[in-house]
């Protein structure tokens, strides 16, 4: 209804027709052309908004628009544009979908952390030629990261996941190269290189070049870590993820101590050693502490190789004849008096005081006869010294051969088996259930097995138990040299030492083995496998070798060509200089003038180094230092080997057993 008040007539039908006609053309409007909307924008799956800046957009600057019409594709161009500020950037455009969507993109990557705005304006139409009502869209991009493209030192690669080996002690640059420009002085704040040396920085004149050289010479065998702070920043402010890699210099080949004669270094070596056993001896019984750090625990197997070390400091003047004779009494009584004995055999491990047994572990807390073996080549050697260089009528004599007669040797055949045990326990008995069988380090104890007159065993349990019927040869070839007995590469070196501190394997031979071969053999081949390094451990060379038991960065081990752990033992190489003079030589110069200065302490060479894991020993260990001064000794005079070998005992049981001594 249209009423119409204070109107002539002649006017009332010109204002209803104009009404009309007003209403008919809005909403013939409304259905052709509906409102031009922009129905998304987005870009990586980020939504855009115009009411709030939009952090984090990546770079690479391509958008995504849906409207609700199609697009007057002409009219994109300029209704659609990309502002820095007021500076407009070049886009590309592509439509999709009918023309209700399209693609923009910037022609030029963006920049970090700076704010664009994607502008559409009311130049932008629809088909219908349907303005745009304008809208501004403004984001951030996502902040910078400064990222190292390239990392040498000495111009070798450095590894993030590995470290780099072998580098130049003396001289180091690191070169780093960054992708966006670094503040030289602000990098010197966040860069560590540990442990700390002196260092000078430079830079290259586009300043994404990095130089670090030392000032001062490196350790060698040494790791060092770069460190880069995750706090680096560049003038942009761009972050950083931190940057951590560890290179390993190499060796350091000038000698560290003056160049003396090899007789006067071995003789050094021999007096430094020496001391472990004199000084370091426990004060009550005399007997041979386990380590440096063992306090009152002594061992048994290694006070046998004190004893012996006792006359290489008697022949070498390194004590006096009196001294020498009083400290083998003490450790004579302490033994007859003190010391905890099973079926005459002694614990591997006793508390030097009391002489009671301290348990090696959980059920081997009494006889440990290989141990006790060792023990009594070195007390057969004293007394044959005893004997020669003194009087046989000495008392000394006579308390070592009751020492030696009460071993009973044949109870450890366990009920007269044809093999010998290791271990018997008060409160386990047989409970370890370890055979001796060859071969290893305990020939010896099956050859004073047979010497023992009222305790003795049977030839064939030497040939069925130790020999294992002849199983235990080997027969294989190694490098081209044949190994006649045991493992495959001979085993941990202690096998050709333990037995043949006294045990002279020269010329001596029975139906298995020629022991010189075997023992000759097993050393070279166990420095080829070193010299070969197929596991390219650092510090292995001609003048570096020797695989056998020892400490090591994880503990004690047993090491060998088959279970090698890069940990070299100097005992090992010093030890076989009877079999192999001039290769043990080239190594103890090695060890002596190369790596003295981390090698060499109080009691004379430290007891191993692995020089992979920047690792050295500061122990001492009685079965390691022992073989070295005795050995030693065999090859400039053979005064052990002659003393043992002189025993009535030791050649009865050759015999017994079938060993020939080819003189």
């Amino acid at each position: 209804m249209i009423i119409i008040l204070g109107l002539k007539k002649r006017n009332i039908w010109t204002v209803g027709l104009f009404l009309i006609f007003t209403a008919c053309k809005s909403a013939s409007t409304d259905v052709e052309y509906p409102l031009f909307q922009l129905l998304n924008i987005s870009t990586n799956n980020i939504q855009l908004s115009a009411d709030n800046i939009i952090e984090g957009i990546p770079l690479d600057g391509s958008f995504r628009l849906v409207f609700s019409t199609p697009i007057d594709t002409s009219s994109a161009k300029t209704g659609i544009t990309l502002l820095h500020g007021d500076k407009e950037l070049p886009l590309s455009y592509n439509f999709k979908s009918e023309y209700t969507s399209l693609t923009v993109k910037s022609d030029n990557n963006l920049e970090n952390n700076v704010v664009y705005t994607l502008r559409i304006s009311n130049d932008l139409r629809s088909v219908d030629q349907v303005k745009f009502i304008e809208k501004s869209y403004s984001f951030r991009t996502e902040i910078g990261e400064i990222k190292i493209v390239s990392a040498l030192i000495n111009n070798i690669p450095l590894s993030i996941s590995d470290i780099t080996r072998e580098v130049n002690f003396d001289e180091v640059q690191i070169e780093l190269i960054f992708d966006n420009v670094i503040d030289l002085t602000t990098f010197r704040s966040h860069f560590r290189l540990q442990p700390s040396v002196g260092l000078e920085f430079s830079q290259s004149d586009d300043s994404l070049v990095i130089y670090i050289n030392n000032t001062n010479t490196l350790d060698y065998y040494k790791s060092y870590s770069i460190l880069i702070s995750s706090q680096l920043e560049n003038p942009r402010n761009f972050i950083f993820a931190g940057y951590n890699s560890s290179f390993q210099t190499g060796l350091n080949p000038i000698d560290k101590f003056p160049r003396i004669s090899d007789d006067e270094l071995l003789t050094k070596i021999q007096e430094q050693t020496f001391k472990y056993f004199w000084d370091f001896a426990h004060p009550v019984s005399g007997l041979a502490r386990e380590r440096n750090s063992s306090g009152e625990l002594v061992t048994i197997g290694g006070s046998g190789f004190g004893l012996m070390a006792l006359l290489v400091g008697i022949e070498r003047n390194f004590i006096s004849l009196d001294d020498g004779i009083k400290r083998i009494g003490k450790i004579l009584d302490f033994l007859s008096t003190k010391a905890d004995r099973f079926h005459g055999v002694w614990p591997h491990w006793l508390n030097g005081s009391t002489g009671k047994t301290i348990p090696f572990s959980s059920q081997d807390n009494g006889a440990d006869l290989v141990e006790t073996a060792f023990l009594a080549q070195g007390l057969i050697t004293v007394r044959e010294y005893v004997k020669e260089y003194i009087s046989e009528e000495h008392e000394y004599v006579s308390k070592i051969d009751t020492l030696i007669t009460d071993i009973e040797w044949n109870w450890f055949t366990r009920g007269n088996q044809n093999v010998l045990y290791w271990h018997w326990s008060p409160d386990y008995e047989w409970g370890m259930n370890m055979k001796i069988s060859g071969y290893n380090e305990a020939l010896i104890v099956y050859i004073l097995a047979a010497s023992s007159k009222k305790y003795g065993i049977s030839s064939n349990v030497y040939h069925a138990g130790w020999a294992r019927s002849g199983d235990i040869r080997n027969g294989r070839k190694f490098y081209g040299l044949q190994l006649p007995l045991g493992y495959d590469y001979g085993g941990p070196l202690f096998f050709s030492h333990y037995s043949f501190l006294g045990l002279n394997p020269t010329n001596l031979s029975d139906r298995y083995a020629d022991y010189w071969t075997q023992n000759r053999n097993h050393s070279l081949i166990n420095r080829q496998y070193v010299i070969e390094n197929p596991k390219q451990y650092i510090g292995y060379s001609k003048n570096s070798w020797g695989l056998t038991a020892s400490d090591t960065p994880n503990g004690y081990l047993a090491h060998e060509p088959t279970r090698d752990v890069g940990t070299i033992t100097p005992s090992a190489a010093i030890s076989s200089i009877p079999y192999t003079p001039d290769e043990s030589l080239e190594a103890i110069r090695h060890f002596y003038y190369k790596l003295g200065d981390k090698l060499w302490g109080e009691y004379g060479f430290y007891d191993a180094f692995n020089p992979t894991e920047d690792w050295w020993a500061n122990t001492y260990l009685a079965i390691d230092q022992g073989p070295i001064i005795i050995m030693i000794e065999n090859y400039r005079t053979g005064l052990l080997w002659d003393l043992f070998m002189h025993a009535e005992e030791i050649q009865a049981a050759l015999n017994f057993l079938e060993f020939s001594l080819n003189n």
